[in-house]
């Protein structure tokens, strides 16, 4: 790469005046006919993620309808558009919106409500307790918000999540302008949403039916996991999930206690129960998949299922660390999440990617397993492909929804840059992100939320925080 990128970030009105957004007529001495876009977004550099491994110097992105029309050098973008805004970003990466994989959105209202225990006392004594309490519409809402817009301003431009209340949860996504996946949740035991896993069941495809022409959701059939699903139910979700075409999003093999329970109740390994009632498939996104065994693995790749690897929540619940360079050579489809905040406490993004191509690097004795580009991909084209997505998100090309994060390097600490997707992966922090877009419509200006729905959200948690702490 040439040189260092200028700085950009010194002052708001010097950042501002750097991206000033042009006049159109300047677009327009060429004599050949201009085509007209909505956007064009220049930048030092412009990270497509397809091909893979690849940077692009001194490119442009055009955009059209929500949609990417090109991706060209800048000076070949002068001449080619007349752009009703233009966005100058002389010190930035543009990347796709990075795909949280794995999250309990509402669950953000319980950060660190319940730290430093593991999983099943976790659940158990503080999590179910607390879930019995103050589980509403308005929690999930309420809790949705805060955490949409946490990840927006972190990159992330769609979660996959799972939660009860999924409508309220739908809602509260689509008022910050964000993507997401909402799961329908399963779970035997009785809530303040349903009674029962057929009554769950109900309610998440009541939610799908009236939002499934919203263009910023899909769904999911999310039962919760292995241990609180009973057969008869996983048997009704694969026959679901086969005439509806929806992923289905499950904790499985998180730790060697669910494993040992499993084979003294059922006489068999969750994922091989899974694959009893019809549930290990293409469509399948098994979260956490720490205790993997070689069929465990085999198992996942014949049938073409995806693994949502949530590294940080796995550490901080004594989970374990999952084995990804078998998974990864054994050629299973990788996405990255965060788990929930009452169990990592951040939902970034950034923090996954580097904590996961270290920990495989660590855990395998392989300083070249996981690299840096690969990582990427696995937070952004990874998660799409394993939600079904890839089509519309995940990578820069042209056809695809415009989905785009702008992180600046103007940093001291990013500099010098000889390499920006390893900067990506092993040097830049979710506060970097200064711009984010989401079909095309700009969700994140210079670090700030656009949608009123994010005003008042630390009242909010304040409001939710008071009620918690109340009981416990």
């Amino acid at each position: 790469m040439q040189g260092d990128p200028p700085r950009h970030r010194a002052t708001p009105s010097r950042a501002a005046r750097a991206r000033r957004f042009a006049n159109p007529a300047r677009f327009c001495d060429h004599p050949g006919p201009m085509e007209n876009v909505d956007i064009l977004i220049e930048a030092r550099w412009v990270i497509p993620v397809e091909p893979a491994g690849i940077a692009l110097e001194n490119h442009a992105v055009a955009v059209r309808d929500g949609r990417i029309v090109a991706l060209v050098p800048g000076a070949q973008a002068a001449q080619r558009f007349a752009p009703a805004e233009r966005v100058a970003l002389p010190a930035h990466a543009l990347i796709p919106g990075l795909v949280n994989l794995h999250t309990h959105a509402a669950m953000t209202l319980l950060r660190g409500f319940a730290d430093d225990l593991p999983l099943m006392r976790w659940l158990s004594e503080r999590i179910w307790p607390a879930e019995a309490r103050l589980v509403s519409a308005e929690f999930v809402r309420d809790g949705t918000l805060l955490a949409a817009a946490e990840m927006l301003r972190g990159g992330v431009t769609c979660a996959n999540d799972m939660y009860f209340f999924p409508d309220a949860a739908a809602d509260a996504f689509v008022a910050l302008g964000m993507r997401a996946a909402i799961g329908m949740i399963a779970i035997e035991f009785p809530s303040a949403y349903a009674s029962d896993a057929d009554d769950y069941l109900a309610k998440g495809l009541a939610a799908r039916d009236a939002r499934r022409h919203e263009p910023l959701l899909s769904f999911c059939l999310a039962p919760h996991a292995p241990y609180t699903v009973s057969d008869r139910s996983f048997e009704k979700i694969a026959r679901y999930a086969g005439e509806l075409g929806v992923p289905v999003h499950i904790h499985v093999h998180e730790t060697a206690q669910e494993i040992a329970d499993s084979l003294a109740a059922h006489g068999a390994r969750p994922l091989a129960r899974l694959a009893r009632a019809g549930l290990v498939g293409p469509q399948t996104i098994a979260v956490h998949a720490v205790h993997l065994d070689a069929g465990d693995i085999a198992l996942l790749a014949s049938h073409g299922a995806s693994v949502a690897h949530c590294p940080a929540s796995n550490l901080k619940l004594g989970s374990g660390i999952a084995p990804l360079a078998a998974l990864l050579d054994a050629g299973v489809n990788l996405g990255i999440g965060t788990d929930g905040a009452a169990s990592n406490n951040r939902l970034d993004m950034f923090g996954e990617m580097r904590l996961a191509a270290l920990l495989a690097k660590g855990a395998a004795g392989r300083a070249d397993l996981l690299p840096a580009a690969q990582a990427l991909a696995c937070a952004t084209l990874g998660g799409a492909r394993a939600l079904g997505l890839d089509a519309l998100i995940g990578s820069l090309v042209p056809g695809k929804a415009a989905d785009l994060v702008a992180v600046d390097f103007g940093r001291l600490e990013m500099r010098p840059c000889y390499d920006p997707l390893s900067h990506l992966v092993y040097t830049a922090e979710r506060s970097d992100v200064t711009d984010v877009w989401v079909a095309g419509k700009h969700v994140v200006r210079e670090q700030q939320l656009t949608a009123p729905a994010a005003a008042d959200l630390a009242t909010l948690a304040g409001l939710w925080q008071n009620r918690a702490g109340a009981g416990a």
